[in-house]
């Protein structure tokens, strides 16, 4: 047998053992996330379609996948930490008004799944391919000429055993690269406008389709209310991000680099196009995320860094998380999406010198909340040495930034950086300028909550308290200028005064009045 007709054999039989082993990994594979509100199971499907299954309780829908090769996924909603069903549909409802985070997440397992089932089926190939190889080796060319020789003139057992092996082998394989059958199901689609004849046109919701007959009276004023909410928030948030599109914000000059700061966002992912639409207006190409992007922490809310970083996709990213991002989720997302999450040691990122670090609260260790740190003083005091002390020592560092302004006293006090960036309050505080003992003024300022947020609580079809995001312009990695932008629940942007900022030496505390 020639050389070539061998690699046509090993090739045949590598594609016949790799796709069926591959295929018959990913259809009966599963993988937990968290998607919106929810624990949720996806399992992919050759159905072209993504179907999300809610329980008894609403019925299910289903959007087309756009996939190749027609592969789909259903997802099975699972537990959440909410525990009215109305606050339950109403967090849904606002989150599947900003999808893009919660539909990257969802891709980005289906692509792990693939690649795993992927894995296997290669693996199973060479596998396969090795043992025929040895086997070949191991018959010997003698025998190998005797079986050859006997198979031209075969005698009736010797066909018969062959077919019997054939067929056994055959069925073998049908047996486990084979599916298993579907269960038998009736569910027929309608689509969505058609149940709800007076949803207007939606780009989103034009494309869904509701099981037909699944509808009671109860669910379907679940669904109902469920797309009032939808459509506030779409309604709002939108005309607020095409507003942010021609703010009358300032403008970098030649030379002049900016960064947008966002913090205390609270599960407000309505809010995340509209900071992309202002960093968009100012060329910005830094994100400065201050901490609190959740209300606790918990897993069901990686939705909100989802987001984040689907919507500054491209952005170098800084973070530190808050004291209500509780537990390690929240840090550990933000270094699986590639954010520079700070740590205490100064590091350049776009050119400008950060140092910082999350909320020593946020890791559930000390006492939990308090607006002034009064019960964690020893906490944040530690903090606050940690920072100064890297600050000095570094003596290049431009930009501080953490969650609260109680981690930077000293620091903010030492003259040993230029501009120190805070949240917690959910209101502005600043610019303040303070001189420090070694002749260096060092920039404060407190940002209000990007979220709108009420306590610790912002995710809402509009906005329950005016929302704020900063941007700042640097200047050969030095920060030389501040403008607040504000957006009050009305839908109406207010940005505030640009403040330049000085490095020379001030007699006194100065501060500049808040935008409204």
């Amino acid at each position: 047998m020639n050389r070539f007709l061998k690699l046509v054999l090993l090739a045949v039989l590598a594609v016949g053992v790799a796709l069926p082993t591959a295929y018959t990994t990913l259809i009966h594979s599963e993988r937990g996330i968290a998607i919106g509100a929810h624990d949720a199971t996806l399992q992919p499907t050759f159905t072209g379609h993504a179907r999300i299954e809610f329980g008894p309780l609403i019925p299910d829908i289903r959007v087309p996948a756009g996939a190749p090769l027609g592969l789909g996924v259903n997802i099975r909603l699972g537990g959440s930490e909410a525990t009215d069903l109305e606050q339950l549909i109403a967090r849904d409802a606002v989150i599947a008004s900003q999808p893009e985070g919660e539909i990257e997440a969802v891709r980005t397992t289906m692509i792990s799944m693939l690649t795993d089932a992927a894995l296997r089926g290669l693996g199973s190939a060479l596998l396969a391919v090795l043992i025929a190889v040895l086997a070949w080796q191991a018959i010997g060319r003698a025998r190998r000429r005797s079986i050859w020789a006997s198979a031209r003139h075969p005698r009736r057992g010797q066909v018969l055993g062959a077919a019997v092996v054939a067929a056994t082998t055959i069925g073998a394989l049908v047996l486990v690269a084979t599916p298993e059958r579907p269960r038998a199901s009736a569910t027929e689609w309608d689509p969505i406008a058609s149940v709800f004849p007076e949803l207007p046109s939606d780009k989103v919701l034009d494309n869904v389709e509701i099981a037909r007959g699944a509808s009671t009276r109860g669910s379907r004023a679940i669904v109902e209310g469920a797309l009032a909410t939808y459509r506030t928030s779409v309604a709002f948030y939108g005309r607020l991000a095409v507003s942010a599109e021609t703010a009358d914000v300032r403008r970098p000059l030649e030379g002049e680099t900016t960064a947008i700061v966002v913090t205390d966002r609270h599960d407000n992912i309505g809010m995340d196009p509209v900071a992309r639409a202002i960093a968009d207006r100012v060329g910005a190409r830094i994100l400065i995320d201050l901490g609190d992007d959740t209300s606790n922490g918990g897993s069901w809310e990686t939705f909100s860094i989802n987001s984040l970083a689907r919507e500054f996709e491209g952005f170098e990213v800084v973070s530190v998380a808050g004291n209500h991002d509780t537990g390690g989720t929240v840090a550990k997302q933000m270094v699986d999406k590639g954010f520079n999450l700070l740590k205490g040691k100064p590091v350049s990122v776009g050119g400008v010198s950060f140092l910082g670090s999350s909320d020593p609260r946020s890791s559930g260790l000390t006492s939990g909340y308090s607006g002034d740190a009064s019960d964690n003083s020893d906490a944040i005091g530690a903090q606050d040495e940690a920072l100064t002390k890297a600050a000095c020592d570094d003596g290049g560092v431009s930009v501080i930034a953490v969650h609260s302004p109680s981690s930077v006293k000293k620091a903010a006090a030492s003259g040993c950086v230029d501009l120190v960036l805070t949240g917690h309050l959910h209101r502005q505080v600043g610019p303040l300028v303070i001189n420090g003992a070694n002749g260096r003024s060092t920039t404060t300022l407190t940002t209000g909550s990007t979220g709108g947020a009420v306590y610790a609580f912002a995710l809402g079809s509009k906005l329950r308290r005016p929302a704020q995001v900063t941007i700042v312009t640097f200047v050969d990695g030095k920060p030389v200028g501040l403008q607040p932008v504000t957006f009050n629940t009305g839908g109406i942007i207010e940005p505030g005064a640009y403040t330049p900022l000085t490095s020379s030496p001030r007699l006194a505390l100065t501060e500049t009045p808040a935008s409204p």
